[in-house]
């Protein structure tokens, strides 16, 4: 039975410029968001474009009493969180105890406004603060300069902003996707453990410490200072870390009481500070906060320095804690909207986190974003919209205007156990043991980021994780898989003959796939490969048929360079009396392929196909008719004589 052959067809013709404008499409605007615009009357195009700007008009409009109540539970339960984790993670970040309650009240506003996540509780974070503080501290000592190191953390903080709402608006989002999953969970459980350690100093009540970040330099500044540890700082530290911990554990095994880990670290806070009162604890060796700036923030614009000799140092800083920010509460957001069924606009949060660290810049905030902590009690508290950060705002604004003297007497301890208690769960052992199942590689990776971490620097672990991805990518683009087809019996079907133990090979025939697009950093590697594919094959021929042809199945070639069409030339050239045969040249390929092959050398119908069933069929057709015309003309020649 004959097959019928399909003809291979270039694609319609588009000029350069309806080229340009259909790859510039693909890569910045992947969602289409202007096709909602399409058809619609000017007054209506005019508030859709406010809402895609200001999500709040959205679903303000329909907003409800209902709704808020909602709203004030969530919103009044991740306060009682946010307060003591700002005051705590502003202290890690080396900031002023203060700077962490700003940057729980305005941030939140500014998000309220312009974010898309209904989930996303924002503030301060572990990690941003732990890279803004270890980063400035390299130039600049919190407390011989203090002024100076707040300037800079201001500045940091305008700069991370401008740099992600950047991303988002000129939609360049897929920078941030080189950080990988598995580097995200070897760099965030070596930045917990870091943290956590760093957190001895309060925790044993040492007073000068180490202000590295590495495991070594931690561990010999605790045990070198042995004559500093305070036994009344330990044991208040143990007892409120048990009690966090246990308040952590119930959580997690009934997720109906998330409001005891939610309630628990204020609580931690107002028990502690009511003891030390009443006990005059800091007369006997537990430091506390001290007194603290009554009153909402205060204008921070004159305080950016955009020259200088830091200059380098606050954009360097403001990048890296932008990515890390960014990357967390892109994450933490979709996370929650893919469990409540709606969607997340990548490039709105990039612009709506950034615009909101650049006017926490001006008032007094460092870089804040979605915490997954205080999201996830938002959650499942029952947030029903972003007003729930507008009441722990509000709440904040309350605690800032007439509750500041309450904290003067809250014990530097119990901080240092709210935040080991809130980074311990960034440490994800199930993740890593599936990534070690599913990938070694990626498993190496998050490796690497995890030690890097911990014994070289933060920044220092991350760029070893992203250089060794950027490498994994750069290998697989130099080295693409090749593999051998072979025909699957009783179907016209072609599987690598590997992964498929059934499929033969057909005699003739050395059936290739290739599974990448070809490019100027491949073709060397693209060649010799082939070729080596064809001397093993014609090593391996004894009694059977010679090879005739070389069939090149490119179903996975979705692009080719100009370099790229070299690889045929020179494949053609070398085949000598083989046939090359290319079997699904996608559209992009086969345009390039034409305009490359004036001369129809390798671009022929006879050498053009659909399928690798067709191109078999039809060339061993053709191959039995030869040899059939071979034998009549013999037969003839020996008749005559």
């Amino acid at each position: 039975m004959t097959m019928e052959v399909h003809q291979v067809v270039p694609p319609p013709h588009k000029s350069t410029l309806q080229k340009l404008k259909a790859r510039l499409k693909e890569t910045f605007f992947p969602d289409d968001p202007l096709r909602q615009f399409k058809g619609q009357p000017l007054k209506r195009k005019l508030i859709l474009g406010a809402q895609y700007v200001f999500p709040i008009l959205q679903w303000g409009p329909k907003y409800n009493l209902k709704l808020f109540k909602s709203d004030l539970v969530s919103g009044l339960t991740i306060a009682s969180l946010a307060i003591p984790q700002g005051i705590s993670y502003a202290k890690l970040a080396s900031l002023p105890p203060i700077v962490g309650l700003y940057s729980s009240f305005v941030p939140p506003l500014v998000y309220a406004v312009l974010g898309s996540s209904k989930d996303l509780a924002v503030g301060p974070v572990s990690i941003a603060s732990l890279v803004l503080g270890s980063m400035l501290r390299q130039e600049v000592s919190p407390t011989a300069e203090p002024v100076l190191f707040l300037q800079l953390a201001f500045t940091s903080t305008l700069f991370a902003g401008l740099f992600q709402a950047s991303l988002g608006i000129l939609r360049l989002g897929f920078i941030i996707d080189f950080l990988s999953k598995a580097i995200l969970i070897g760099f965030m459980a070596g930045a917990a453990i870091i943290v956590s350690l760093q957190q001895l100093k309060s925790l044993l009540g040492i007073t000068h410490f180490s202000n590295q970040m590495g495991l070594v330099p931690v561990m010999s500044s605790v045990f070198h200072n042995i004559h500093e540890w305070s036994w009344q700082t330990i044991l208040m530290g143990i007892c409120f870390l048990m009690l966090l911990l246990l308040a952590r554990h119930v959580s997690i095994r009934k997720p109906k009481l998330f409001w005891v880990s939610a309630g628990a670290p204020l609580a931690s806070v107002i028990i502690s500070t009511l003891l030390v009162f009443a006990i005059k604890a800091q007369n006997h060796g537990i430091s506390v906060i001290g007194k603290l700036q009554q009153g909402i923030n205060p204008p921070s614009w004159n305080m950016l320095l955009l020259h200088g000799s830091h200059l380098g140092l606050v954009m360097k800083t403001g990048i890296i804690t932008g990515i890390l920010s960014l990357t967390e509460g892109i994450a933490v957001g979709r996370t929650f909207a893919a469990l409540r069924n709606y969607k997340v606009d990548g490039n709105k949060e990039m612009m709506a986190i950034g615009f909101m660290n650049v006017v926490g810049s001006f008032t007094s905030c460092y870089v804040t974003t979605g915490a997954f902590s205080r999201s996830a009690v938002n959650n499942n508290a029952g947030a029903k919209t972003a007003v729930s950060n507008v009441v722990m705002s509000v709440t904040v604004m309350v605690t800032l205007l007439f509750l500041m003297p309450l904290f003067q007497y809250t014990p530097n301890v119990v901080l240092g156990a709210i935040i080991v208690t809130a980074v311990i769960g960034l440490i994800d052992v199930p993740a890593a043991c599936n990534i070690w199942r599913i990938d070694k590689f990626d498993f190496l990776v998050m490796l690497v980021a995890f030690l890097g971490v911990l014994f070289i620097s933060v920044q220092g672990g991350l760029a070893l994780a992203v250089g060794l991805s950027t490498f994994k990518i750069l290998l697989q683009i130099t080295r693409p898989k090749t593999v051998m087809l072979g025909k699957i019996p009783g179907t016209d079907i072609y599987r690598n003959l590997h992964q498929y133990k059934e499929a033969v090979r057909i005699p003739g025939f050395l059936i290739l796939s290739i599974e990448a697009p070809i490019n100027f950093a491949n073709i060397t590697y693209l060649n010799e490969r082939t070729l080596r594919w064809i001397e093993e094959e014609e090593d391996s021929i004894k009694e059977q048929p010679s090879l005739r042809f070389l069939i090149l199945e490119m179903s996975a070639v979705s692009a080719i360079d100009t370099s790229g069409i070299s690889l045929f030339k020179e494949l053609k050239t070398t085949l000598e009396n083989k046939g090359l045969v290319l079997v699904n040249p996608l559209s992009e390929v086969i345009e390039k392929l034409k305009k490359a092959d004036e001369a129809n050398d390798f671009i022929r119908v006879d050498n053009l196909f659909l399928t690798v069933g067709e191109a078999v069929a039809s060339l061993s057709s053709a191959m039995k008719g030869q040899s059939s015309t071979i034998t009549e003309g013999l037969h003839t020649i020996v008749s005559c004589n």
